[in-house]
């Protein structure tokens, strides 16, 4: 009996090991379709927010004014209501941002005996005090490349002149090899170009000569004086660098042959600087919140508005601000809402969402510039993307195309994959007319270097600006909730949810395939 069950056994364990071991197939990740989320975005609700946003209890939303805080209160309360986190460790919303505003200088200069009146033949918009006796002239003020107007002359410590534009020869430009300009003939950005490689030699101060550009200076300066305001601008900005800017009158008194001569010199000069300015301090704040990623929650992607507006003008007319970014913040609440939702039925996105509300953006894109130059609270490293939306809730006049379209600024600047993606995820889900116009590098109002994307675009991380263009109530009191094209909002919101949704739910980050240096 023993060895017949010895047997049976032996029988068992042959016929076991001779079986194929079964393994259950990986389960296919769950893939969550966001429309049910998108379509809790709707017109009734942007209107809501909109109507209360851009009322005139919040007086224009100026920053650091009494209705900018009414308004960083409305995005509070929504956050907490919602149950979104504070983006901030210690449970603030509130990213405090340190600004001043220089009041409006007085005084005047004088150059070998020529007195010049400030707001006149010469503006600053900070002080400057003391006597000088020798000035650097360094023609254009380029250094790129090969190329250098610095070549064997020190600037430490000195003043030096710099005149606008950029060398030609025979209608040839040395920059660029061909008869088209550089980007150091672009007066909006060559400016601070040349002035930052001024001072990071080492200069003290900056005498900038541009005849075309002067006006538009002195324009500044007396709106301010007139208006007895001052330029805004990050506390952690403050030094004690000189930047004057010149007419003709000017800068002829300093150097006669300054339109014709380019070759860097020692340039003698009894000139004295009597002129003075204060500062008054501003308190002022990002409102950001986060909703953590569920798989990779170090990584982030960023969606942005800014929160001010210009606020009461002169005459006591309330700019309201609807569309400039009323239109944008409320598209930024409706998505953090659809997000949140998705969450709560534990679909929420591998990567951690940031809802960042900008302050200064009219002032300067002071608060993105805080945030990603002086304060980032999630590290620049690990943000995937920025999806800055401002301005979507309206149809520019001049638009000649159909009316659903929105011009998409910068997707291709830094990631073809964000590109594609963008391009894709409005084929499959609104359908809207991507309109390219003001991608272009050569287009005059320069856009992509206007509102908030841009300083994480400097920062080499890939942005998409979302953008309905300008129209006649641009800056003015006429920018009201009831001319806000709800259907319009609607759509475009929920794109840019799509598109959010998208990138924080992919396996990989975007490939950036086009950093600068």
């Amino acid at each position: 009996m023993k060895k017949l069950v010895l047997l049976a056994v032996g029988l068992m364990l042959a016929c076991n090991s001779s079986q194929k071991t079964v393994t259950e197939a990986p389960k296919a990740p769950k893939i969550i379709d966001p429309v049910a989320y998108g379509e809790t975005i709707t017109e009734d609700d942007l209107k809501e927010h909109l109507y209360t946003y851009a009322s005139d209890e919040f007086e224009g939303r100026e920053t650091g004014t009494a209705g900018q805080k009414k308004a960083v209160e409305y995005l509070k309360s929504f956050y907490e209501e919602m149950g979104i986190a504070a983006a901030q460790g210690n449970g603030d919303y509130f990213q405090n941002v340190p600004l001043e505003v220089s009041k409006v200088p007085t005084g005047s200069i004088s150059i070998n005996n020529t007195t010049l009146e400030l707001g006149e033949n010469i503006v600053t918009f900070s002080a400057a005090k003391g006597e000088v006796n020798s000035i650097v002239y360094v023609g254009y003020g380029i250094e790129e490349g090969d190329y250098s107007d610095y070549n064997g002359i020190d600037v430490k410590d000195k003043f030096v002149l710099i005149k606008a534009g950029e060398p030609v020869e025979n209608g040839i430009y040395p920059l660029t090899g061909t008869m088209e300009k550089s980007i150091w003939s672009n007066a909006s950005e060559a400016t601070g170009k040349k002035t930052e490689i001024a001072l990071s030699k080492g200069a003290k101060g900056v005498f900038y000569y541009d005849a075309l550009t002067f006006p538009r200076f002195r324009g500044y300066f007396e709106f301010m004086k007139n208006n007895n305001s001052g330029r805004m601008q990050l506390a952690s900005d403050r030094n004690d660098n000189i930047l004057i800017y010149l007419n003709e009158i000017a800068a002829t008194a300093i150097k006669s042959d300054i339109e014709s001569d380019n070759v860097a010199t020692n340039v003698p000069v009894n000139l004295n600087l009597n002129i003075t300015a204060g500062n008054d301090q501003i308190n002022s704040e990002n409102v950001v919140a986060v909703l953590k990623g569920s798989e990779k929650p170090d990584e982030y992607v960023i969606i942005s508005s800014h929160l001010d507006h210009i606020g009461i003008t002169g005459d006591g007319q309330i700019n309201n601000g609807a569309d400039d970014d009323g239109s944008g913040t409320v598209a930024l609440l409706e998505i953090a809402q659809a997000f949140k939702n998705a969450a709560d039925e534990g679909n929420g996105p591998k990567r951690s969402i940031v809802f960042l509300h900008v302050t200064g953006e009219e002032k300067g894109l002071l608060g993105s510039r805080y945030y990603t130059d002086v304060d980032p609270i999630f590290p620049l490293e690990n943000t995937v993307v920025d999806l800055n939306i401002d301005m979507i809730g309206r149809i520019d006049p001049n638009y000649q195309g159909q009316r659903n379209y929105l011009y998409l600024i910068g997707s291709d600047k830094l990631s073809t994959e964000l590109h594609e993606l963008s391009e894709d995820i409005n084929k499959k889900y609104t359908n809207i007319e991507f309109d390219y116009t003001y991608n272009d590098e050569n287009d005059p109002n320069r856009f992509y270097y206007r509102s908030d994307h841009y300083n994480f675009a400097k920062n080499n991380i890939p942005i998409i600006f979302y953008f309905n263009g300008t129209h006649e109530d641009y800056h003015r009191p006429g920018d009201t909730p009831d001319k806000i094209n709800y259907d319009l909002l609607e759509n475009r919101t929920r794109l840019i949810f799509y598109t959010a949704w998208e990138v924080a739910n992919k396996d990989d980050k975007l490939i950036v395939d086009k950093a600068t240096d």
